[in-house]
């Protein structure tokens, strides 16, 4: 054989062998490269179609939220800071897991924006799902509920029930509170105010729905442990007993892919679909005993078919094929 023939097929064979190769070892997750970020919250917005994730971190700028965008879950785009504290008369620092939710009345899209400084939660209104926000003087929860024995004002978790259509809040560190949101969004209707009994909950609380059941899922341990990871309990009604599986773990470390603390999540249902998606953090590689370094990741949810939750498996391959979010 010429060699003028052989070395373009050596060529050809040696690119076809690393793109191969490439192929098989791509990682989606983390599916923000470079960014030490935690606390997802996830959103689609009927108003753009798009989905959106609001992290703890991310941004040049500290004490400030950020968000980013995409059309099809692979390819992100940073949208900017969408609120500062120095904007907020009431917050210094701290500025953590945040949740959104999207109102649309009288034709009208707006967002409410739940965040947690200095250890209390306040909101922010804005007109788009990228901001501006503009957060109350005042926070609106800033003590301990009297029935919670111990534990902060953290961790958000904004809910509207499809089955009633009314609005809830869920938030705490060390115990677990709940209080119907007011039609303005930016208060609580203090007589609904109850703290749940939900043995193993830590933190982290998100809350959603499926074919008549109420998921409540949580995050267990501290999140700078290895041992962070998901739980979960599912319910009838919103205001009903929470049962509890045997096994309840939803996600947890995987060593041999040096998977780490997975944890502190939200949940993406695509629109039209009864397709799902986790989105959490886990601890950065290498591991520093004690870090608060965290990275975001996303894989699928699936259900059993008595609707239970299977068992996630964390991945560092993630979603790498573009998902469709018009069906």
């Amino acid at each position: 054989m010429k060699k003028s023939i052989v070395f373009p097929i050596l060529f050809l064979a040696v690119c076809f062998f690393f793109q191969n190769v490439s192929a098989q070892t791509h990682e989606g997750n983390p599916f923000i490269k470079g960014k030490l970020m935690a606390d997802p919250e996830v959103l689609f917005s009927e108003k753009t179609g798009k989905v959106y994730v609001y992290p703890t971190g991310g941004n040049v700028k500290p004490n400030t939220f950020g968000v980013y965008s995409t059309e099809d879950l692979v390819h992100w785009n940073y949208e900017g800071i969408v609120l500062d504290l120095k904007d907020v008369p009431w917050a210094k620092s701290l500025p953590w897991a945040p949740s959104i939710i999207e109102k649309k009345a009288n034709g009208k899209y707006q967002y409410f924006f739940y965040f947690c400084s200095d250890v209390k939660i306040g909101v922010a209104v804005g007109d788009s799902p990228t901001g501006p926000f503009r957060a109350l003087d005042k926070p609106l929860i800033a003590e301990r509920p009297a029935a919670a024995p111990h534990g902060v004002q953290i961790d958000p978790d904004v809910f509207q029930d499809p089955q009633t259509g009314k609005y809830h809040l869920f938030w705490g560190n060390s115990y677990l509170a709940t209080a119907e949101l007011n039609d303005d969004m930016v208060s609580l209707k203090p007589e609904t105010l109850r703290v749940l009994n939900i043995p193993g909950f830590f933190e982290g609380a998100h809350i959603f729905f499926r074919n008549g059941f109420y998921y409540l899922t949580w995050s267990k341990n501290d999140t700078r442990s290895v041992e962070y990871q998901l739980r979960y309990a599912y319910s009838r009604s919103i205001d009903g007993e929470w049962i509890i599986p045997e096994d309840n773990l939803l996600l947890f470390k995987i060593p041999e892919k040096q998977i780490y603390g997975p944890g502190h999540h939200s949940v993406l249902q695509i629109p039209g679909t009864d397709e799902w998606y986790v989105f959490y953090h886990r601890l950065r590689l290498p591991l520093r005993n004690g870090s608060w370094d965290r990275e975001l990741c996303l894989d699928r949810l699936y259900f059993e078919k008595d609707g239970t939750l299977r068992r996630i498996i964390p991945t560092r391959e993630g979603i790498t094929e573009p998902v469709s979010l018009q069906r």
